[in-house]
């Protein structure tokens, strides 16, 4: 049982800035037991006192995790966790091993097949590529040590060095990065609702009825590449988009 952490304190002599200890004794507070489900943080106030830190210095730590997606802001409310659902959207791209690393996820590969698949004409497009040429694919069973709750099918562009005999139980992108160089930097995205339909159901462990969120991510180097054309299958109740417009 984790133990409910009262005694957070800063070291204000320190060369870590305060703003980083704050971020980070957040961090386990949000992990612990107590908080895990959604609880509301004590106010800012008495969080201030209890680092001896401004309000404005608390802010920085929080606005750092409420941008990952940790923490969630509600106005006359205040600041609670937020429940450990996948958060994507149009300013915090990460990939899937990065979403689940801040989420405090272990991520489990329930399935993992490789093959050479023929491009059909919207990922050849993507590619600029002929239509049936064969590109590597990846797809994955992927969840947490209790349940799976993501299908992923990723095609690589066949003009890049990727050959399916890479060690792909590693971060993917951190793989592409160490043996060819290929640095991700953008991911276009289109997100839709379905239903699981046969196949899908049993994978996510549903009825075919139920909703799912598909995922599409069109993702590209920093030499504007195209890298990966990757479509995940979400079960519904696993994941939240979240988007943030300013006028």
């Amino acid at each position: 049982m984790k133990e409910k952490r009262k005694d957070m304190k800063l070291n204000h002599n320190s060369s870590i800035p305060l703003h980083l200890q704050a971020e980070e004794e957040l961090r386990k507070l949000i992990a612990s037991e107590e908080y895990e489900n959604g609880k509301l943080l004590p106010n800012e106030v008495d969080l201030s006192q209890q680092f001896k830190i401004s309000r404005n210095t608390l802010r920085q730590a929080i606005s750092t995790l409420v941008n990952e997606g940790l923490l969630v802001r509600k106005k006359g409310v205040g600041t609670k966790v937020a429940r450990k659902s996948i958060t994507g959207g149009v300013k915090n791209w990460h990939s899937f091993s990065q979403e689940m690393k801040m989420l405090g996820i272990q991520v489990r590969n329930y399935e993992l097949h490789l093959s050479l698949k023929k491009a059909n004409r919207s990922i050849a497009a993507f590619f600029g590529v002929e239509e049936g040429t064969r590109c590597v694919v990846l797809e994955r069973l992927r969840g947490n040590s209790e349940s799976p709750f993501v299908y992923f099918i990723s095609y690589f562009n066949p003009n890049l060095p990727v050959t399916g005999e890479e060690d792909y139980n590693q971060p993917l992108y951190e793989m592409l990065e160490k043996l060819y160089g290929i640095v991700v930097t953008l991911s276009k995205e289109e997100i839709s609702a379905g239903l699981a339909g046969d196949k899908l159901s049993e994978k996510l462990e549903l009825t075919p009825e139920d909703p799912i969120l598909i995922r599409k991510r069109m993702v590209y180097d920093d030499q504007d590449r195209p890298v990966e054309y990757n479509i995940g299958y979400y079960r519904a109740d696993s994941f939240t988009y979240k988007i943030e417009a300013t006028r």
